[in-house]
C-alpha cells in the first residue's frame, strides 16, 4: 500500500509539475512577442516623434495663419483711447476724453494676388509635410528591413563560426597526422578571424540601426525589436499597378511648383499696383472733454459726441519703389520656374535610373538564390559522400566543414542581395508615389490580425 501511494504521489507530482511547465510556456511567450514590435505600429511612432515631420507641420501651420492674416485686412480692426489733460487757449484739434477709431481694406487688386499667393504657400506646405512624411517612412522602413536582415545573417554567421572552428580543429589533428600543411591551417585560421571580423561588423550595424531607429521612435535601444512576420511583402514594381496622380511628381516637387505660383502671384500684385483703385473703409468715434472749455471756442450747441463714417478711394499713379519691386519679384518667380523645370527633370532621370538599379539587383538577388540552391545541393551530396552512400569515393569530415561554411556564405550572400533590392523598391516606390499605399497596406493588414 505505501508504495502504490509514493508512486501514486510521484506521478501527481510529475503531472503538477508538467501543468506548471505548459504554464510558464503560456505566460512567457506573451512576452517575448511583445518584446517585438509590429513593423506599422514603428513607423507610426516614428512619424509622431520625427523632428522632421513636427517642423513641416509647424511650416504648415505658419502658411495657415499667414492666408488668415491676408483676409483678416478685410476684416475692420478697432481701436480706442482716450485721456485728461489741461489746455490753454484755442487748441489746434478739438480735445476728447477717449475716441474709438475703425478700419479696415474694401478692395485692393494687389491684395487679391496676396491671397492668391498665400493659398499657394498654404498648398506647398502641404506638399512638403507629405515629403516628410515620406521621407521618414522611407528611412524607418529601411532600417526595420535591414534590422530583420541583420538578425538573420548574425545567425548565419554564428553557425558558420561553429563550422571554421570544427574546420581548425580538424585541420590541428590532420597537421599532426602529416596529412595537411601548416598552410591550409593557417589559411582555415585566418579564414575563422575573417568570419569573426564579419561578426564584429553586423553586430556593430545592428547598434547603429538601434540607435538610429531609438532616434526616430523614441523608444530604448533595447526595445527596438520588429517582428518578422509583421514586415509586409515589397510589390514587383514592374506588376504593380502605379497611381497615375502620384507617380507624376514627388511632393517635394509638387511643393517646390506651389511655392513657384505664389511667387508668381506676388510678382503680379507688385506689377498692378498703380493705377488700380484702393477702397479702405473708416470710422471714428469721439467724446469732446468738457473739462477743457472747448465751448468758448467752439459753437458745440452741448453737444460733446462726435462720429464720422466713410470710405476713402485712392488711385496710386506713380511709385518708382512699388515699380523696381516688381521686377525683382518677376526675375524671382522666372527663377523659380528654370529651378522646377531642373527639379523635375532630375527626379525623372533618377526615377528611371532607380528602375534600371532595381532590374540590375533583381537579377543579382536570382543568381544569389541559385547560388544558395546549387551550394545547398552540394551540401546534400556531401552529406551522402561522407556517409559513402552515393556509390562515388567518400569525402572527409574536413570537405563536410568547408561545405557547410560556404553554404552559409552563399546564404548570407543572398540575405544582401535581398537587402539591396528591397532597399531600391523601397526608394523608387517613394519616387512613384506609392509608398503611402504599401505602408497604408500594412497598416490594414496588421488590423486584420
Amino acid at each position: 500500500m505505501r508504495t502504490n501511494r509514493c508512486k501514486g504521489a510521484r506521478a501527481c507530482a510529475r503531472h503538477t509539475f508538467r501543468d506548471l511547465i505548459v504554464l510558464c510556456c503560456f505566460c512567457i511567450a506573451p512576452c517575448l512577442c511583445s518584446a517585438q514590435s509590429a513593423f506599422n505600429s514603428v513607423i507610426r511612432r516614428a512619424l509622431e516623434k520625427s523632428s522632421r515631420v513636427r517642423a513641416a507641420e509647424l511650416d504648415l501651420k505658419k502658411a495657415q495663419q499667414n492666408l488668415a492674416i491676408a483676409k483678416d485686412i478685410f476684416v475692420p480692426s478697432v481701436v480706442t483711447g482716450g485721456g485728461l489733460g489741461w489746455t490753454y487757449g484755442i487748441t489746434l484739434s478739438v480735445p476728447t476724453i477717449f475716441t474709438v477709431n475703425a478700419q479696415s481694406l474694401v478692395y485692393s487688386n494687389q491684395q487679391r494676388f496676396a491671397i492668391r499667393a498665400a493659398h499657394a504657400d498654404v498648398q506647398a506646405a502641404q506638399f512638403a509635410l507629405a515629403e516628410a512624411r515620406q521621407q521618414t517612412e522611407e528611412d524607418v522602413a529601411i532600417a526595420l528591413i535591414e534590422l530583420d536582415q541583420n538578425q538573420a545573417a548574425l545567425a548565419a554567421l554564428s553557425e558558420q563560426q561553429d563550422f571554421s572552428a570544427k574546420l581548425v580543429s580538424i585541420l590541428e589533428d590532420r597537421v599532426r597526422a602529416g596529412l595537411d600543411s601548416e598552410l591550409d591551417l593557417h589559411k582555415a585560421q585566418r579564414g575563422a578571424l575573417q568570419m569573426d571580423l564579419q561578426r564584429l561588423q553586423a553586430e556593430d550595424d545592428r547598434a547603429s540601426l538601434q540607435s538610429h531607429l531609438s532616434e526616430l521612435t523614441g523608444l530604448p535601444e533595447s526595445e527596438v525589436q520588429v517582428a518578422h512576420d509583421s514586415i509586409p511583402e515589397i510589390p514587383d514594381l514592374r506588376t504593380a499597378d502605379p497611381n497615375p496622380q502620384s507617380s507624376l511628381a514627388t511632393p517635394g516637387l509638387r511643393a517646390a511648383e506651389a511655392t513657384a505660383r505664389a511667387k508668381m502671384e506676388r510678382a503680379k500684385g507688385e506689377a498692378n499696383y498703380t493705377w488700380r483703385p484702393i477702397i479702405n473703409f473708416a470710422a471714428q468715434y469721439g467724446r469732446v472733454s468738457p473739462i477743457n472749455d472747448v465751448s468758448s471756442f467752439y459753437n458745440l450747441h452741448e453737444n460733446y459726441n462726435t462720429a464720422n463714417l466713410g470710405v476713402i478711394f485712392s488711385f496710386p499713379m506713380f511709385d518708382r519703389i512699388r515699380k523696381d519691386a516688381a521686377r525683382a519679384s518677376a526675375a524671382d518667380a522666372a527663377r523659380s520656374e528654370i529651378d522646377i523645370q531642373n527639379q523635375r527633370f532630375e527626379e525623372n532621370a533618377n526615377r528611371m535610373k532607380m528602375t534600371r538599379s532595381v532590374r540590375l539587383i533583381e537579377t543579382r538577388a536570382k543568381m544569389a538564390e541559385l547560388d544558395l540552391a546549387i551550394a545547398q545541393d552540394e551540401l546534400k551530396s556531401v552529406g551522402i559522400q561522407l556517409h559513402g552512400t552515393g556509390g562515388s569515393p567518400p569525402i572527409t569530415p574536413k570537405e563536410e566543414q568547408q561545405a557547410k561554411i560556404q553554404e552559409r556564405q552563399k546564404y548570407i550572400d543572398l540575405l544582401n542581395a535581398r537587402l539591396e533590392l528591397a532597399k531600391a523598391r523601397i526608394s523608387l516606390m517613394r519616387q512613384t508615389g506609392q509608398l503611402d499605399d504599401w505602408v497604408g497596406a500594412a497598416t490594414v493588414a496588421s488590423g486584420h490580425h
